[in-house]
């Protein structure tokens, strides 16, 4: 009761993904651990090395991709009048996001092609398509920073947009409110 619905939601976010930033880190720690225990009696596996600046790198792109991903989820959760609509919905932007993994033979074999670019830059395939593209080591930084910025940017204005739904829908439970309204709201 006393705060806002948009601080409610940004909340929501944000703890979740405090929690998924620490199921990551220790993930991250646990591959690195046992990498170095087993490089000791696996030869071939003393040659692995995880480079600082790929994960740094990894955990900004999760940072945002979760944003990003996880305010358009409150957005149809907030707007849906029943969870199985909202899933329903929920296609519309998770198919976007596995086109990279799809798409990744194509990506490694001709990373520097303008289809492997723009799934680097679009928003919604850009966490997976830049990794994929780091991974192989054939990104100029300039995409890099481009697509990064174009996703931060992507995940403010979607969480901007998805507090003024939520305040507008919070309460108006099964009940569905059409595309003007949303426009409006």
């Amino acid at each position: 009761s006393s705060v806002s619905a948009g601080q409610l939601m940004v909340g929501k976010v944000l703890g979740l993904g405090a929690a998924g930033l620490a199921q990551l880190s220790v993930w991250l720690v646990s591959a690195l651990a046992l990498t170095r225990l087993a490089s000791a009696t696996i030869p071939f596996l003393s040659g692995v090395a995880f480079p600082g600046a790929l994960g740094l790198l990894g955990i900004l792109y999760f940072v945002l991709g979760y944003l990003l991903f996880a305010t358009l989820m409150a957005a149809l959760g907030s707007i849906s009048a029943t969870p199985r609509e909202g899933q329903q919905i929920s296609g519309l932007f998770v198919v976007p996001a596995i086109v990279p993994i799809y798409a990744w033979p194509y990506i490694v074999e001709h990373p520097g092609s303008s289809v492997a670019v723009f799934l680097t830059l679009f928003p919604l395939t850009a966490p997976v398509a830049a990794m994929e593209r780091l991974g192989v080591g054939s990104i100029a930084v300039w995409e890099v920073v481009a697509s990064a910025l174009i996703l931060a940017l992507s995940a403010w204005a979607a969480l901007w947009a998805t507090g003024r739904l939520f305040r507008a829908y919070l309460l108006m439970y099964g009940k569905r409110p059409g595309l003007p309204k949303i426009c409006r709201a």
